[in-house]
């Protein structure tokens, strides 16, 4: 038989996934993976994407019942093997050997008391006999970008930063040659810059390796980036199939065109760009020169960092972060952007005294937090909102709703259980909910809707300062349009001072009046919203812009060469370059 070069790696047709006796979450999807090119496979949370691409090695729970057809070729020329009802043996042989797998969280992928070069030999040795493993080892971190195997190799999990888990993990999906990956949400937590990376690793394993990929994703920007082709599912059922530069430029389904809308922005509106907008001097200095920032002179300033050093480990140890000048005001958002390590969550640790500063002051209504007493301390943080990341973990999953948006109630006031009730009704109506979800735990409630409890808990007790650290990274794009959309209304009726931080910079160009650079724990770069993701002055806040994907395969096919063009200059982290 002659090779068939447009033979599938992965052919699926009429797949329907069902647990229990429950309707199906998978109903006739139908897609192939062909090799040197990528299929990405889009929708919200639920719509049935990792289920799909689980049921293809036959990772499911024995719940599930799978049906259709999936076969896999390894080469061209070989007879197809169906993988639905095959037994454990033949499923063994294809995970790894046949189909490598990425996961979202690298950290909760490996085993944190082994290295990673003992677990990236585990996997080879499963599949290879007899090879040197820690000559193939070294190979294989090579191959997926990492600069020095050696050390990664002899490194455990927790010393490793999360594109370097990543880049490892990736290396650990290619240790049996696989002719198929599949990447689930691969990029989902990390910065723009280390994704940056990891999706420039995925373009070139594709092209170089002819690997067939199935890239699982929300983010419309790595679709743009990466893609061949698209799918596009919604609960459970395919909505619109076509090859990347199509699907951008015409969507046919009104879903994928609701998709594309809600995808935040670098060149759109921003707050600072309001008719009401004023300008005034900006605190501080940095490397950029002084620029204006927006709002209103009058607006009372809630808090404050003058000369901040943040240091961990002794005297002697780097300064998490140093010589921090910020003022938050009043109805006014402050974006604080940078990679991991930047010190961005360290400030607004510092900003809700839960961590000891080293020197500079930090005031929160007029209060040095550094020389307040325990009893107005604890006073001064019951004025400030926390908004975490994952509000999976950050609510406790053995209490309600009610009870969880209540417990700073039950913390700093003197209400009645009566009291309590009616304030967490009314919270729940502001943030856009039933009120009977009080009575509901939080795996019964979506991302989207977790995220929303998290925010009516952190608006409780009538906060004047708002930190919202990353609180849209883990959101589908429509559930992340509804988050940030009640962040803007809440506080436009509430007028309290906000703290956003985060990686997404066209998130921060939506709310933000003004943005605060960081690189390395200090500051390099402030201004306006519009000044400094328009026309950074930086070459730092420009590697940061060139490296944040958008939804337009050529827009995002010129950024993705200025960002190598600035990576070859220098102009970024090591970790970024690998």
């Amino acid at each position: 038989m002659s090779e068939d070069r447009t033979a599938p790696v992965l052919d699926v047709r009429g797949l329907r996934v069902a647990f229990g006796r429950g309707a199906p979450v998978v109903d006739d999807i139908t897609f192939a993976l062909h090799p040197g090119r990528v299929l990405a496979l889009v929708g919200e949370s639920g719509s049935g994407k990792s289920v799909s691409a689980m049921s293809v090695l036959g990772l499911l729970p024995s719940t599930a019942a799978v049906s259709g057809s999936i076969r896999f070729r390894r080469t061209p020329d070989a007879e197809p093997v169906e993988l639905v009802g095959a037994d454990a043996d033949v499923l063994r042989s294809v995970r790894g050997a046949g189909i490598g797998t990425v996961f979202q969280e690298p950290m909760g992928s490996f085993t944190p008391v082994l290295s990673i070069g003992t677990q990236i030999a585990e996997a080879a040795r499963a599949h290879r006999s007899g090879a040197d493993v820690v000559a193939r080892t070294e190979a294989l971190l090579t191959a997926a970008g990492i600069a020095d195997p050696a050390r990664v190799r002899r490194a455990y999990p927790h010393e490793l930063s999360g594109g370097q888990l990543q880049r490892a993990m990736i290396a650990m999906a290619l240790a049996a040659d696989p002719v198929a990956l599949i990447a689930d949400e691969p990029t989902t937590a990390l910065d723009v810059t280390v994704q940056a990376g990891i999706l420039d690793l995925l373009r070139r394993l594709c092209r170089e390796r002819d690997l067939a990929v199935l890239l699982i994703t929300h983010d419309m920007g790595v679709v743009a980036d990466v893609a061949d082709d698209v799918l596009v599912m919604r609960a459970g059922r395919a909505v619109e199939a076509q090859s990347a530069a199509d699907l951008f430029a015409a969507p046919h389904a009104a879903y994928t065109r609701e998709l594309l809308a809600a995808v935040p922005v670098l060149g759109g509106p921003s707050r600072a760009s309001r008719p009401d907008a004023e300008t005034r001097p900006t605190t501080g200095t940095s490397s950029s020169g002084p620029r204006s920032t927006a709002g209103s002179t009058d607006r009372e300033v809630v808090a404050r960092l003058t000369d901040v050093a943040i240091t961990y480990g002794g005297r002697r140890a780097t300064p998490a972060v140093a010589d921090i000048d910020l003022a938050i005001r009043s109805g006014e958002v402050l974006g604080l952007v940078g990679e991991s390590g930047s010190g961005k969550s360290t400030i607004g640790r510092a900003l809700a005294g839960l961590v000891p500063v080293s020197s500079g002051t930090v005031e929160v209504s007029g209060t040095d937090l550094r020389r307040a007493r325990r009893r107005r301390l604890r006073a001064v943080r019951s004025r400030v909102g926390y908004v975490f990341q994952d509000p999976a973990s950050s609510l406790n999953p053995r209490a309600t709703i009610g009870w969880s948006i209540a417990e700073p109630l039950r913390l700093h006031t003197d209400l009645g259980e009566t009291a309590r009730r009616a304030r967490v009704r009314e919270l729940l109506e502001a943030v856009r909910l039933d009120p009977a979800y009080a009575d509901r735990f939080p795996h019964q409630l979506s991302g989207g809707q977790r995220q929303r409890v998290a925010v009516a808990r952190a608006l409780a007790l009538h906060p004047v300062l708002l930190i919202a650290d990353e609180p849209t990274s883990a959101l589908d794009v429509t559930v992340q349009r509804t988050v940030l959309d009640l962040l803007a209304t809440l506080q436009a009726e509430l007028g309290f001072a906000c703290l956003l931080i985060s990686h997404d910079l066209a998130v921060v160009r939506q709310l933000a009046d003004e943005v605060v650079v960081l690189r390395r724990g200090h500051v390099v770069e402030r201004g306006t919203a519009a000044e400094v993701l328009e026309d950074p002055q930086d070459p730092y806040t420009r590697m940061l812009l060139a490296a944040a994907p958008v939804a337009d395969p050529i827009r995002q096919a010129e950024r993705r060469s200025t960002w190598r063009r600035l990576v070859a200059a220098g102009g970024t982290t090591e970790e970024a370059r690998a």
